[in-house]
């Protein structure tokens, strides 16, 4: 069964929790699709949100910034395949935005999975993720399972009945991330790759805090995290990441990656074991790095010594900022 939940319980309980796993961000890709005659697939998957310039035309027809088909289509429903950014996951939910699409919108719309060990896309059995429902016209749809899949796949497709437009698809589960046999070497265990989650954040005026959790350094501002300027004496502003399993901490590094005048003037990091969510003030928090000065556009590396092993990271930034990454090195 699948349910039609609002924005605000979607935020709460769905992209606080999972990871949109074909984000193109994260590194998901469109591999085919059935037709893009007035707009790309590709911009699907984009991570801002869409705009309009009822002015602008191309050769095709009216510009929308989305995925938009030729009308009359004379199969059941027009789709488009996804290639996850992770090497697999389980599924819980989606978003579908219409934005700007009326009269022009996706009437429906369905999700299905494949677990696929290459991109070769012949003969595919497609599992239903997300049975076919209904769309409307220029509005976000948050639709979530009953339970997560027990299957984890690696391809997706979007089906669309029988055509028109969808400016963005957020797809949203569980990352299954394969873990190295050795059990002595060092991952990120907060990298989203391998099942880290921000669930929880003071502030992310300028920039989402899932971005902390992205393989590489990013290419400007816009793909870190960044809070608002503070005015009260004493502000800090934080963000919990769940790590992808128990870890044995033995680095944390704190990236300010093109953050120049705007990095935080001091950050401090503090670990806990917990099987339910925790509260930032709970008392179980331990200190893995202090108070500790940072600069611009640098990576800064802590050694922690420590021999607890830990389920979530609390970092602190004092007093706002912004920060690139958050690198949380260890063992299983």
């Amino acid at each position: 069964m699948v349910k039609v939940i609002g924005e605000k319980e979607f935020h709460e309980q769905i992209v606080c929790n999972y990871t949109d796993v074909i984000g193109e961000k994260l590194g998901g890709k469109v591999l085919k699709f059935s037709d893009e005659w007035f707009a790309a697939a590709e911009n699907l998957i984009k991570p801002k949100a869409p705009i309009r310039d009822a002015t602008r035309f191309t050769h095709a027809g009216a510009w929308y910034d989305g995925w938009e088909t030729r009308r009359h289509n004379v199969e059941e429903a027009d789709y488009v395949i996804f290639k996850a950014g992770v090497s697999s996951a389980k599924i819980i939910g989606c978003e579908v935005d219409t934005a700007f699409f009326n009269g022009n919108h996706a009437p429906f719309i369905s999700v299905e999975g494949a677990n696929l060990t290459s991109d070769e896309l012949k003969d595919v059995q497609w599992e239903s993720i997300i049975d076919k429902i209904e769309c409307g016209p220029l509005q976000k749809h948050f639709f979530v399972r009953d339970s997560i899949t027990d299957s984890n796949y690696t391809h997706f497709r979007l089906r669309m009945y029988p055509d028109g437009g969808i400016a963005r698809f957020r797809l949203y589960g569980s990352v299954v991330a394969i873990f190295p046999q050795d059990l002595s070497t060092i991952v990120d265990f907060a990298s989203v790759k391998n099942g880290g989650v921000a669930i929880d954040y003071s502030d992310q005026h300028f920039g989402s805090a899932d971005n902390l959790l992205l393989p590489g350094r990013g290419h400007d501002m816009s793909d870190g995290w960044e809070t608002k300027r503070s005015r009260e004496p004493g502000h800090v502003d934080w963000v919990i990441i769940k790590l992808g399993t128990l870890t044995n901490i033995k680095e944390i590094v704190i990236d300010t990656a093109h953050f120049r005048g705007n990095f935080p003037q001091k950050i401090n990091v503090k670990g806990i074991r917990a099987d339910k969510v925790p509260v930032k003030t709970a008392k179980e928090w331990q200190t893995l790095v202090p108070d500790s000065k940072t600069g611009a556009d640098q990576e800064h590396s802590y050694k922690i010594d420590n021999k607890d092993s830990f389920s979530h990271v609390l970092v602190t930034i004092i007093p706002d900022g912004g920060v690139k990454r958050v690198r949380v090195l260890g063992t299983i």
